[in-house]
């Protein structure tokens, strides 16, 4: 049976472009399966604002990265890309790290090269060059022959201006990328970076690229997030107030109505079967339906 890393590998192999859906839970990692994706994606700040209520700015662990991310992985067969920020702070966290994700499951990771504390107040610019190669050496050493995917994330053209450390020029993140793929980097993905920006960075890469919430032609696959925990996010708000308010949620039961999926993604057959097969072995009573 081929491990995570190596579904994604035959993916990535095929050459044809694919998209990895946003799972930021085991059950939505189940539904992106359910309709047909064939890889899931787990953003950071899809985790960290979701499970933990905080942001994405370098406060945030690999710890509780990979403890979400492993049970997302362990729901599904299709392969789980997560978002694996600097991989800690040094070659021996990237190391560490590596392993820990491929035990729990996961296909691969990007790893970033912005200083932290990332995306935040802080104008802090990338880690050097030397620097990252060696830390994406260092995950590369980690993964041995498990198929662990390694994906070299840029933020040369995420400027200061937006939030990122990059300082936008085409030219550095050129260099960068191919150094990134000498250390190892299996693909590359330039968050942000414009259509007209990627015409020129595609053709100089030795490995593919892939895009961080967008289609573009010419670029493997596609890494999508932020709709799926934001819409959760903001329905249950919306839901808390019209109960607050009102005292009763009217919108709830067509959520329910329109989520017949619900039993077969949860394996409620599995288990009432299980628990049949108990019953009726042991002289125990069973019913025809299941506990709402």
């Amino acid at each position: 049976m081929p491990t995570p890393g190596e579904k994604l590998r035959a993916l990535i192999d095929k050459g044809e472009h694919f998209v990895a859906a946003e799972a930021y839970s085991a059950l939505t990692g189940r539904i992106v399966q359910h309709v047909g994706f064939p890889a899931a994606y787990l953003g950071g700040h899809a985790c960290s604002a979701f499970h933990y209520a905080v942001p994405d700015n370098g406060i945030y662990s690999q710890v509780e990265q990979i403890e979400q991310a492993g049970r997302i992985a362990q729901a599904m067969d299709i392969p789980l890309i997560a978002d694996a920020d600097t991989l800690g702070e040094t070659v021996a966290d990237a190391f560490h790290f590596t392993r820990r994700y491929v035990q729990a499951g996961v296909a691969g990771v990007h790893v970033e090269d912005e200083v932290n504390p990332k995306h935040s107040k802080h104008v802090n610019g990338l880690c050097s060059v030397a620097d990252m190669q060696c830390r994406i050496e260092a995950s590369r050493k980690a993964a041995g022959d498990s198929g662990f995917v390694i994906i070299a994330r840029c933020d040369e053209l995420y400027p200061s201006t937006r939030g990122g450390g990059g300082g936008g020029s085409i030219e550095e993140a050129i260099r960068r990328g191919k150094a990134y793929a000498e250390a190892g980097a299996d693909a590359l993905v330039f968050p942000i970076a414009s259509p007209e920006a990627h015409q020129q960075i595609i053709p100089e890469m030795p490995v593919p690229v892939c895009t961080l919430g967008f289609n573009l032609p010419d670029t493997l696959f596609t890494l999508s997030t932020g709709w799926g925990w934001v819409s959760a996010a903001v329905g249950h708000l919306r839901m808390a107030r019209e109960l607050m308010e009102t005292g009763a949620v009217a919108s709830a039961g067509a959520s329910f109505a329109n989520f017949p999926e619900k039993y077969d993604l949860i394996d409620q057959n599995l288990y009432d079967e299980l628990i049949v097969d108990w019953a009726e072995k042991t002289g125990r009573p069973t019913r025809p339906n299941h506990a709402p």
